[in-house]
């Protein structure tokens, strides 16, 4: 591990100004470090400079609920918006996305931002040893080997899975990430990130030298997120999805359906939106039948094919947690 700097700004603007700063080869901003300490450990970056934003704060509060538009700031942590009544009103799949993520300890410190923007867990990425797409080199190690865990959603030619679970969330809330250092002040997260043929090396199209500020999105009082693991304990999801609805009593009006854990992007499921409007939520075979379209399209790896199967139950999950249904799951 090379030697860095440590800056502290007192403001968004002034990080910004110091990672846009052309004397730093690599300024990398540090919030949670959840991530970053990965990284270091791994090889994957050496920066000259780590720009703590940790206790920057654009508001007067972690997460403010009291007007039109929902606000989280880009440090909130984890713990903070799973623990937050006002989320659980206005918009509880946010807080469902992550009141399970890693453990109490890793929610405790990370945040907002640094969840959205962390990279992808790929073993192959995350190993010195391979110089996969993502780090330069010409082949994704995935296709031919070990692909468990990878997307079945993209057509590659990275086949990443995004490793966000609060990104399907807020991408069911239409929420807007906002940041200083760009030319623009604000991205929908629907264009925040792109598929690795638009580009394999990054995943997001946020503006080089940009620093999160905050988020705003939309309440979505009936919405939900369920999320799929191999154990309960710290692990992440093999498939994810968040889902926001518009009621009529028992009849669902409107859908927006999100997946997560199957493809480089959060992957919306329109075919499932659509199929879902006019459904009753108490007519089980008609819900599952809306449900079951989750998996068309996908073309699954060698070792994947089980997601295909797993995504139609987790969106069934989570339109009846959104409903207000009760789940009856066999643990």
């Amino acid at each position: 591990m090379n030697t860095f700097a440590v800056a502290s700004p007192k403001s968004f603007e002034d990080a910004s100004k110091v990672v846009n700063d052309k004397k730093y080869s690599l300024a990398v901003i540090k919030a949670g470090g959840i991530d970053l300490i990965d990284h270091l450990k791994e090889g994957l970056i050496e920066p000259d400079v780590l720009v703590n934003v940790r206790t920057l704060r654009g508001g007067e509060q972690p997460i403010d609920v009291s007007g039109e538009e929902i606000r989280i700031e880009a440090t909130a942590t984890l713990a903070q918006i799973a623990g937050s009544d006002g989320l659980r009103s206005s918009a509880p799949v946010l807080g469902l996305s992550v009141e399970g993520a890693a453990s109490p300890a890793v929610r405790n410190v990370a945040t907002a931002a640094g969840n959205l923007l962390q990279r992808p867990r790929c073993w192959y990425y995350r190993n010195e040893q391979f110089n996969c797409l993502k780090k330069g080199g010409a082949t994704c190690f995935a296709v031919e080997g070990e692909n468990r865990y990878h997307a079945i959603f993209g057509d590659g030619p990275c086949h990443i899975v995004h490793p966000s679970n609060l990104a399907p969330a807020l991408w069911v809330c239409d929420a807007t990430v906002h940041f200083v250092g760009g030319e623009q002040p604000s991205i929908p997260i629907r264009y925040l990130y792109h598929t690795p043929d638009k580009g394999v090396r990054t995943e997001s199209n946020l503006p080089p030298g940009a620093v999160v500020t905050h988020i705003t999105c939309k309440p979505r009082k009936s919405s939900g997120f369920y999320a799929i693991k191999e154990k309960q304990s710290f692990d992440w999801p093999v498939v994810a999805a968040a889902v926001a609805l518009e009621m009529d009593g028992n009849v669902i009006r409107s859908a927006t359906v999100c997946a997560g854990a199957v493809a480089p992007i959060p992957w919306e499921l329109r075919n499932v939106a659509n199929a879902l409007r006019g459904v009753d939520v108490g007519n089980e075979e008609a819900l599952s039948k809306a449900c079951a379209s989750a998996g068309a399209g996908a073309k699954p790896m060698s070792d994947n094919a089980y997601k295909v199967k797993l995504l139609p139950v987790a969106v069934k999950r989570a339109v009846l947690i959104a409903a207000g249904k009760k789940l009856e799951v066999q643990s």
